[in-house]
């Protein structure tokens, strides 16, 4: 990755003007947005908004009708999820793809597991995997996990979010979309992502994509703010030039003129 013309890094992605129809349903309507280098970038909007339909595009379920996808400067079409990896774009769901059966350590390694022999005889080198989740997890600031060889079926909801981002960094992600990582967490489970998604910030080598409805956690770690509404971004501020209540205001304006 090299500098621009003006010396600053090229955007982690930028979206132009891209939209996504299925049959006579719009998804996304002329979307533009850019993610910076290192930045926390907070997408906001209801229910059938588009979100969900531009995340799937970022990070390779499909391809949009039109526009144009940049990945660090260059233009690019994401082909795959495998496609997307391997530019560095991850994307942690709700349902986290973890196997609640399997040790924190083995979840790590999920279809890329260490192995150990000679020539064709191999088998699972489970040391290294505990070893080096050990290493990822406290690389990244997991306070609260007391054994990587605990089953994920025994964490707590933050915990296996918190399981899901950190294997998702340490598989060569430098652009995260966070889908819903606080959804139905209470006040301490939610805190454990939030510190985590402040430590990655704090690193500067990971941007991020925080999918979130309740506003004052989006406010809480991001840089910038995007309303997305009927299939368009309707909104694009700095969290510092604006407030919770102005967003409020005008996702509530909305509705009234909708009455």
């Amino acid at each position: 990755m090299t500098p621009g013309e003006n010396g600053a890094l090229p955007d982690a992605i930028r979206v132009e003007r891209v939209a996504k129809s299925f049959g006579a349903v719009t998804a996304l309507v002329d979307v533009s947005l850019h993610l910076a280098q290192g930045e926390v970038l907070g997408l906001v909007g209801d229910n059938g908004a588009g979100k969900s339909t531009l995340i799937k595009i970022l990070t390779g379920f499909m391809r949009p009708d039109t526009g144009r996808i940049f990945v660090n400067g260059e233009e690019v079409t994401i082909h795959s999820v495998d496609h997307a990896r391997s530019l560095g774009i991850d994307t942690v769901y709700q349902d986290l793809a973890l196997v609640p059966a399997l040790s924190v350590a083995h979840n790590m390694f999920l279809k890329r597991e260490l192995t150990k022999g000679f020539g064709p005889i191999k088998w699972l080198d489970n040391r290294q995997m505990r070893k080096r989740a050990r290493e990822y997890i406290e690389d990244i600031g997991i306070s609260t996990l007391r054994s990587v060889s605990a089953e994920v079926a025994t964490l707590s909801g933050g915990q296996r979010q918190a399981i899901a981002i950190a294997r998702s960094v340490h598989s060569g992600a430098t652009t995260l979309l966070l889908d819903e990582p606080l959804a139905a967490m209470g006040a301490r489970e939610g805190k454990l992502i939030l510190d985590l998604i402040r430590e990655l910030k704090q690193r500067g080598d990971v941007s991020m994509i925080v999918i979130a409805h309740n506003y004052l956690q989006v406010f809480e770690v991001a840089d910038r703010v995007n309303l997305l509404r009927n299939g368009s971004i309707a909104f694009d501020r700095r969290t510092a030039e604006t407030s919770v209540d102005e967003l409020t205001q005008l996702v509530a304006s909305e509705y009234r003129r909708g009455a």
